[in-house]
This record gives structure tokens, C-alpha cells and sequence, in this order.
């Protein structure tokens, strides 16, 4: 069996050994090592195959006996081989995973104006690509001739990618950029992969324009390291493939519905199927304020009562592959969709008014449920991408989301 892994100094979480693990039958390991034991890993360690990643991408190029085209281009490698005389074989696999990208949004580049968002090494890359496709490319980095400041000299542009890690993981939610900025564009990629919407791809969202995040240039360059690593050829149908079923288990499932709907219960027997760890937020508020909802709705109020749920929601949403149980009124507040819909898919649950309990429920005791209905259908019908009834056996309504998810 081929011995293969990603390469870095410090790793911590990579989807990488998933999508392997789809691709062919290898060990997939994640190797870290200080730049001090970068030479030795590479010309004694226990491997056939690598992905690099930060920092090493330029520093294993003086080990390697041959590039590739494209690495030599690029000035870096992002994929290793050990050949069977023991010397080193360095590729860019990168390249081949951003122009599947491109492809894959349905837009054609040639003759258009694209903005690079940053001047890094992923940089780099998606310029040598772009250029190639026949895009007039324009870098904006912090500093320079075209910087943000002066987007709008560029409002004409049709391509916008992001290069940078704003809006990455862990400090989701924020962007490089305001879309509204670029009336002309037509296709947004970020390379950046979790979250899997960044702030950026939820406004292109919002504004219709078509758009790519950056799981599928992951997938894309594993897809090709692979058929590196195993001199094999892989069908790029696979790339789809290995995408949907990356995102199938790191989407969260975000229930939302009236109060007293079912979700609490739902959450839980998913979570038994599923082996999906359940997060409910009215639990996780009640451990933040101290104290029971009710409670604390009687002495700070409704409006104070949002904003701790808001709170709580920033950071629920972070998360990948849970099941998130929210209260009730949670819709109420637009800014909590972007971080329930980052990483997940929301499922409205709906229930019929005369099965709603309202005890220990303020706003369900203090309002009509009718009037409340009324007011929150629009908000439920603009957060959910699937409607689910819930009137049934509950056996029928887990049977639906797990189909939707899977």
C-alpha cells in the first residue's frame, strides 16, 4: 500500500484525508514537521506521496530532481513524488484544481476583467490560470497601485476572486470586499473552503451572480495529486462526486419552526441516526445567561433576549457537521441567517397550530399563536431551503432531512 499525506508545519483540521479516502486505497496521513526536520523528512521519511501546504510550497523545491511545467511556472509545488529510484518528483496540482473551479461556474473568462483579491501565493496561481483562460487580470493587494481603496476604477470588472483568508475560519462573516461595488460581475470564486459559504459567496448568493467556493479546487487538486501518487487517470466526474459528499457530511443541519414544532426531539433522534453531535441553542443560552429563558425574558426583555441568541448562533454556525436545534423566534433577526447558512442547510419544520404547546414559551404565552404564525411565515419561508411536516410519525419526518442530506 502507497504511503501518502499532506505536508505543513502546523495542520490542526484538513478535509484532506476524507477526500483521499474517496479518491483510491492509501494510507492518508497528516504529517507535521518543523522547518529544522524538513530535509530529512523528505529525503528519509516513511512516504511515496505528499500534498504541501504553507510554509514548505517554495522550500521543497531545492529537494526535488524534476518539476513539472506548471511548477516550474509557478515557482512552487504543491504535490510530491517519490519515484522508484528514490528521487523527487514536485508538481502544482493547484493550477489544475482552480481551472476546474472556473469551469465548473459556467462562465467564461476570456477577454474579461478579473480582480485577484491578495498577492500571495494562491495568488500566484490563480493568475498564471486565469491569464491562461485569456482574462485581463488585475491583482488588488493592501498596498500597490490597485488597492482597496481604489476598487472603483475597477467597477467594470466581471471576475472576482478571493485569494485571501478574510472571512476564513475562524473569523467568519467577514469579506474583502462589497459586491454591490462591481455591477458588471458575473462570477465570484473564493478559494477559501471553510467556512463553505464565506461572507462573500453569500452575498453573490443574495445578488443572483454565480459563484464557486473553494472545496471544489480542493477536491480538484487532491483529484489530480492522486493520479500523481498513483500514475492512474481519474474521471473529473469524480471531482463533483467527492465535493457533494464532503459537503453532504461537513453541511450542518439547522432546524428552525415555531416554537413548540418538534425541534428539540427531531434534533436528538438525528443525531442517534446520524452520529452527529446535537447543539441546542436555547440550551447553550440558558448556560450563558445563568438562568432560565423565561426568567431572563421577564427582567431584560425581548430585545436583550435576541441579541445573547444572536451570540449564540455566531458561534453554533461555526461549526461543521452538527445538528443545530434553534428557538423559535430566531428568524426574527436577518443577521442570523448568514451564520446558520454558512455551513448549513435549514430545515423549516412545520407543525399544526393546535399542536403547539406553550408552556414555559414567553412569547407563545404573551402573543395569539395565529398572530405569531402570521408574522413569522415569511421569515421562516426566506431562512429555510427545506420545508418538512412535521404533523406525522416522527419516523417520516427524519426519514425526509436524512434523504435530503444524504
Amino acid at each position: 500500500m502507497l504511503h501518502c499525506g499532506l505536508l505543513g508545519e502546523k495542520l490542526g483540521h484538513s478535509y484532506s484525508p476524507m477526500i483521499h479516502n474517496q479518491l483510491a486505497d492509501y494510507e492518508y496521513r497528516l504529517y507535521e514537521c518543523p522547518p529544522e526536520q524538513l530535509g530529512d523528512f523528505l529525503k528519509n521519511g516513511a512516504w511515496d506521496g505528499l500534498n504541501v501546504t504553507i510554509p514548505y510550497k517554495k522550500a521543497v523545491l531545492p529537494y526535488c530532481q524534476e518539476l513539472s511545467e506548471t511548477a516550474q511556472r509557478l515557482g512552487n509545488v504543491n504535490t510530491l513524488v517519490r519515484r522508484s529510484d528514490g528521487t523527487l518528483y514536485g508538481d502544482n496540482t493547484d493550477a489544475y484544481g482552480f481551472e476546474s473551479m472556473v469551469h465548473t461556474c459556467g462562465v467564461d473568462v476570456a477577454g474579461k476583467k478579473a480582480l485577484v483579491l491578495g498577492s500571495g501565493g494562491a495568488s500566484n496561481t490563480v493568475c498564471a490560470v486565469l491569464k491562461s483562460m485569456g482574462a485581463e487580470v488585475v491583482v488588488i493587494s493592501r498596498s500597490g497601485e490597485n488597492n482597496y481603496d481604489n476598487l472603483d476604477r475597477h467597477a467594470d470588472a466581471k471576475v472576482i476572486v478571493n485569494t485571501t483568508p478574510v472571512g476564513m475560519y475562524p473569523k467568519n462573516g467577514a469579506s474583502p470586499v462589497n459586491l454591490k461595488t462591481f455591477p458588471q460581475c458575473e462570477c465570484v470564486l473564493d478559494v477559501v473552503y471553510n467556512p463553505a459559504r464565506t461572507a462573500l459567496i453569500l452575498q453573490a448568493e443574495e445578488l443572483g451572480i454565480p459563484c464557486k467556493s473553494g472545496l471544489h479546487m480542493l477536491v480538484g487538486q487532491a483529484k489530480r495529486a492522486c493520479e500523481r501518487f498513483t500514475g492512474t487517470t481519474i474521471a473529473d466526474r469524480e471531482i463533483d462526486r467527492i465535493e457533494q459528499f464532503v459537503d453532504s457530511h461537513l453541511e450542518n443541519i439547522v432546524l428552525i419552526g415555531m416554537p413548540g414544532c418538534g425541534k428539540s426531539t427531531v434534533a436528538a433522534l438525528l443525531g442517534e441516526k446520524t452520529g452527529r453531535t446535537v447543539y441546542d441553542a436555547d440550551a447553550c443560552i440558558v448556560e450563558k445567561i445563568g438562568m432560565p429563558i423565561p426568567e431572563f425574558f421577564a427582567q431584560y426583555g425581548e430585545g436583550r433576549f435576541r441579541e445573547v441568541e444572536t451570540e449564540v448562533l455566531t458561534e453554533l454556525g461555526k461549526l461543521s457537521g452538527a445538528i443545530l436545534s434553534t428557538g423559535g423566534g430566531c428568524v426574527t433577526r436577518e443577521e442570523n441567517y448568514p451564520l446558520l447558512h454558512q455551513n448549513g442547510r435549514i430545515f423549516w419544520l412545520k407543525r399544526s397550530l393546535d399542536k403547539l404547546p406553550v408552556d414555559g414559551r414567553p412569547i407563545s404565552q404573551a402573543n395569539p399563536l395565529e398572530t405569531i404564525l402570521e408574522r413569522r411565515v415569511p421569515l421562516y419561508t426566506r431562512f429555510a431551503g427545506v420545508t418538512v411536516n412535521n404533523d406525522g410519525e416522527l419516523e417520516e419526518t427524519i426519514q425526509t432531512i436524512m434523504e435530503e442530506v444524504q
